[in-house]
């Protein structure tokens, strides 16, 4: 008779182990599964940040061409460059004669680590401005 009530108290007492097991094994897959999203999350804002940098410094990039064509456009023989400080960024341009009225412009936009750069070639300046190439480069 002893035997049987140990092996009930026995038996009682093992259904409790494994709820408690259960719960732990739950616990510990949501917990996994939370720390995944957090950091799918952070990945996900840190991407999201530079994509927003990369087209600041592309437009800054694309500012300062602007400026040097300005610059053709008021002094036909124009070479040379210059630097710019903007809230957002910084920009660079220099503008090369590579004889008779075609020129060479290469511009670089920065923002923070980021950096954008174009590579512009004309070809005619009078009457007009004629653009043959303008391309985003890796390095000049």
């Amino acid at each position: 008779m002893l035997y049987i009530e140990n092996k009930k108290r026995y038996n009682s007492l093992r259904g409790g182990y494994i709820t408690l097991i259960s719960v732990l094994i739950v616990g510990a897959v949501g917990l996994s599964i939370a720390t995944s999203l957090l950091l799918l999350g952070l990945s996900s804002s840190r991407t999201s940040f530079v994509n927003e940098q990369s087209a600041k410094a592309r437009s800054l990039s694309n500012a300062c061409v602007e400026k040097a064509l300005q610059e053709i456009r008021n002094s036909v023989s124009y070479s040379g460059g210059d630097n710019f400080l903007y809230s957002t960024g910084s920009c660079s341009y220099f503008v090369t004669n590579t004889g008779g009225e075609n020129r060479e412009i290469i511009a670089s936009g920065f923002v923070g680590t980021i950096s954008r750069k174009t590579k512009i070639e004309i070809n005619k300046i009078n009457p007009q401005i004629e653009i043959t190439t303008w391309v985003e480069v890796s390095d000049f």
